[in-house]
């Protein structure tokens, strides 16, 4: 394989210098590893609980954490042959246990329930799982992860540093996170292209050429064919694609950050400039030079994690364009954004208002019974400004049922597909403000969303 030299060693060396974590800071993370190994099978012989293992995976058993991330991921396994029902009680009765040692508990689901604890300042995750022979027989989809442990740590030994820095680079990129918000690369995913391409500078070198369907498989032992951008068969499991989270537009995003980076390597492609809420000033200013229409849907934030939200999100954001487009509004682009109490929707329109006046155009003439039907039902009926032949065909001029977007939303959101919670909260009540009402909205997230949407 091709490797790539030509990013300076001092660049790399000082985002490292920011990324990479101390040595106190490393003690004290497989310090509390170890305080909760222990309070877990402390908390399984208390409860009578036979046959558990714990396992320390993630970035942090594999050293590929970045610094100032506290996040810990704790396996609690069951034999495989445990009824899952069982498993997902007496996983969660220990967690809890180990919970009662912390500053904050919450319970999550994924496939099955686990409990998100903050303990000493870290981020941890008990997740009761299936102790099973391989990735390719698991019985719930955490079961695969312990697995993806075996395979990556001997592998990324001595390459640590790399996968920190394509990791940041990726942060820095908008594209790390593959939780359906994100859209983005796992830190999984991230660590297999680390192995395959054998560094950072390998990995943004080749990445420049990628094109959609490009295929990793570091084991060459899946015929399976995937649909998605990027196709990196898990090593520990053939049938599954690692970076099938991965959207079109992130895959493309990471391309092109790739490519500016090598064109000019600058410690900025890791370490963007924050972005500042925008004033109100800024926004009329923008909404004045645009001359576009701004439009935004604005409900209660639906009490559900992420992962749910934001496909359903995703889903209205579709929906609501469709609508638009079906009543012709030409729709410029969509968004969505999502805070504590307040979630938008955005949508920038050519025009938020169109003439009263519609042309219908009808079947030819010499289409006998449809134009004959056509034809009379029109010219007789109310908001028809006139008829004529245009081409062959019947073509009257109707009243506009829509003739604004904030009229259409109004009156037609509630049909459009928006999924189970969000279609609860926007049923409770929803606002659609526009142009300058958008300076309403001070959230100073939204204001930074605005920045980059505007």
């Amino acid at each position: 394989m091709e490797t790539y030299t030509g990013i300076p060693k001092e660049l790399k060396l000082a985002v490292l210098e920011r990324i990479k974590p101390s040595g106190s800071e490393r003690e004290k993370l497989l310090t509390i590893q170890e305080e909760l190994a222990l309070q877990v099978k402390a908390a399984a012989e208390r409860l009578g609980i036979p046959d558990v293992v714990v396992k320390m995976v993630g970035s942090a058993a594999r050293g590929t954490w970045l610094s100032g991330t506290h996040d810990i991921d704790i396996f609690i396994s069951f034999p495989e042959e445990t009824p899952r029902k069982e498993l997902e009680t007496m996983g969660m009765a220990i967690a809890k246990e180990v919970a009662k040692h912390a500053e904050h508990a919450e319970d999550r689901h994924a496939e099955h329930p686990y409990l998100n604890i903050i303990y000493k300042g870290f981020d941890v995750d008990l997740v009761p799982c299936f102790r099973v022979a391989s990735a390719s027989q698991i019985k719930s989809a955490v079961d695969r992860t312990p697995f993806h442990n075996d395979f990556v740590k001997p592998r990324i030994k001595g390459r640590e540093d790399e996968v920190l820095l394509l990791k940041q680079f990726m942060r820095g990129g908008g594209v790390y996170g593959s939780e359906l918000k994100t859209q983005g690369f796992s830190g999984y995913l991230t660590e297999l292209l680390i192995i395959h391409y054998g560094s950072f500078e390998n990995t943004v070198y080749a990445a420049c050429s990628w094109k959609p369907g490009e295929k990793i498989d570091i084991m060459q032992h899946s015929e399976i064919k995937h649909e998605e951008p990027l196709v990196v068969i898990d090593p520990t499991d053939p049938k599954r694609n690692v970076a099938a989270a991965l959207s079109l537009d992130k895959f493309c995003m990471f391309i092109d950050h790739c490519r500016e980076f090598l064109k000019s390597p600058d410690l900025s492609f890791f370490f963007p400039a924050p972005l500042l809420p925008f004033e109100d000033s800024e926004i009329l200013e923008r909404l004045e030079s645009r001359k576009s229409a701004q439009l935004a849907i604005v409900f209660k934030t639906p009490d559900v994690v992420e992962d749910v939200l934001f496909p359903q999100l995703y889903k209205m954001e579709q929906a609501v364009a469709a609508l638009l487009k079906e009543y012709d509004f030409t729709v410029i682009k969509t968004g969505v954004w999502s805070g504590k109490t307040e979630t938008a929707v955005m949508l920038e329109l050519i025009s938020g208002t169109l003439p009263n006046v519609k042309k219908h155009v009808g079947p030819p003439v010499w289409v006998k019974i449809h134009a004959e039907k056509f034809k009379e039902k029109y010219q007789t009926a109310d908001g028809v400004f006139g008829g004529y032949i245009e081409n062959g065909k019947y073509v009257f001029e109707i009243q506009r049922k829509y003739p604004t977007a904030k009229g259409l939303l109004e009156d037609r959101l509630m049909s459009c597909s928006l999924g189970k919670q969000v279609h609860q909260s926007v049923n409770e009540g929803f606002e659609i403000i526009e142009n300058a009402e958008i300076c309403r909205l001070k959230e100073s997230d939204f204001r930074v969303f605005l920045r980059k949407w505007m």
